[in-house]
């Protein structure tokens, strides 16, 4: 879903037949502006989206930018002010403050992961994860706090999984299943990951080859260590399952060429923000 359709379905749902209290307590001529106010110190996220979603409903708004994405902010900071209708101003600041709130929270984890990673040569990559048709917001907010994405959807990457596996019944035969289905649909762009739960598995697929990346689902620190000794430089590697603060750091130290963190989306807060009236 393109952002302009998002925010438009967004606003009907919240809207419908129209914000009857301001219709009923503001007058049309009314102007007025608003700033967004920080109330909890982490890192900003949405600045770009909340100046669409005014631009949109009124490209004449003023938007001015204190603040852009990325930056970490703390309390007492105003990231922007809007000028405009006082009726449009209310009627976009729940939309505005959902989303910052929620991509600001994701930020403010994705750049904690990132951090601690810091001077390996590992990506921390995002998963599928999100909020039903909040993916897109979602993973841009993981991209401003410093991480990466993985796949956007089912679409775009083969990902062989346990099910797919147990379905097709062995990993060699998910693997041969996937390559005839790319010739056959002339998909060779896309790439290929595969996870694996044990050493006997990773020789597996080794023996097989045809995949890109090799995902190591909930190894234990000394097993990972062994299996990215097996694989070497022959696929990419994929570290996945129990990643937190606390263990990332470890995880990284074994070699790994990425670790996917469901945390990311399916965890994170919200920072408190806050838009108001002047």
């Amino acid at each position: 879903m393109d952002l302009k359709t998002y925010i438009t379905l967004s606003l009907k749902e919240d809207i419908q037949t129209g914000d009857i209290t301001s219709l009923a307590c503001i007058p049309k001529a009314s102007r007025s502006s608003a700033k967004l106010l920080v109330k909890e110190d982490g890192i900003l996220a949405g600045v770009e989206f909340a100046e669409m979603v005014f631009k949109q409903v009124d490209p004449e708004m003023i938007f001015t930018c204190h603040i852009k994405d990325g930056t970490y902010v703390k309390y007492g900071d105003i990231a922007f002010e809007v000028e405009g209708s006082t009726r449009d101003l209310l009627k976009t600041e729940r939309l505005v403050l959902n989303v910052m709130q929620r991509m600001s929270g994701i930020a403010t984890l994705s750049s904690r992961f990132a951090t601690e990673v810091e001077g390996f040569q590992v990506k921390i990559i995002d998963t599928r994860k999100t909020t039903a048709l909040n993916r897109h917001v979602e993973k841009w907010a993981v991209r401003i706090g410093g991480c990466e994405n993985y796949r956007i959807g089912l679409y775009d990457w083969f990902m062989i999984k346990d099910n797919h596996i147990k379905a097709c019944g062995s990993i060699t035969k998910a693997i041969k299943a996937v390559v005839k289905y790319k010739e056959k649909h002339n998909l060779q762009e896309l790439k290929v990951t595969v996870e694996v739960k044990n050493l006997v598995e990773v020789a597996e697929v080794l023996r097989v080859g045809s995949v890109d990346r090799v995902m190591l689902d909930n190894f234990d620190i000394i097993l990972m260590r062994e299996a990215v000794e097996m694989i070497g430089d022959r696929f990419e590697i994929e570290a996945s399952g129990g990643v937190s603060l606390e263990t990332v750091r470890k995880i990284a130290q074994t070699g790994v060429n990425y670790i996917s963190v469901g945390a990311l989306t399916h965890s994170a807060g919200s920072l408190d923000l806050s838009l108001k009236i002047q």
